[in-house]
């Protein structure tokens, strides 16, 4: 049985839903309950079929100290800050990583953040 070829249309559609979230800055603030985290996140958003749906704070470990959910998309507003306070970071941490998502795929590329 011979192999059908991929319709064109399908083969130009793929590549919009392969773009990951990048996260463009991150700054961090000690405060009395925790850290703030003010982090900026570009992402090609199309609106809610496919947008940057959270970012999230975690030791280089790997480990989840905090994440904040993003309630709906972004596509007139690129890049765009969010910030998330109250984030506990454990004795002795010096540096964190930022990942940002979109509709619940894989988390972006690390982003480091050395705490001051």
């Amino acid at each position: 049985m011979s192999k059908l070829p991929i319709p064109l249309a399908l083969l130009l559609a793929a590549p919009a839903l392969a773009d990951s979230p990048t996260v463009e800055g991150a700054a961090a603030a000690r405060q009395a309950d925790g850290w703030r985290f003010d982090v900026t996140v570009a992402h090609p958003d199309t609106g809610w079929d496919h947008y940057a749906d959270a970012w999230r704070i975690e030791t280089e470990d790997g480990t989840e100290l905090g994440t904040r959910i993003l309630m709906h998309p972004h596509v007139t507003e690129q890049p765009f800050t969010r910030s998330l306070g109250g984030v506990t970071i454990p004795e002795g941490v010096e540096r964190v990583v930022v990942r940002a998502r979109d509709n619940g795929q894989s988390w972006s590329e690390p982003y480091v953040v050395t705490l001051r």
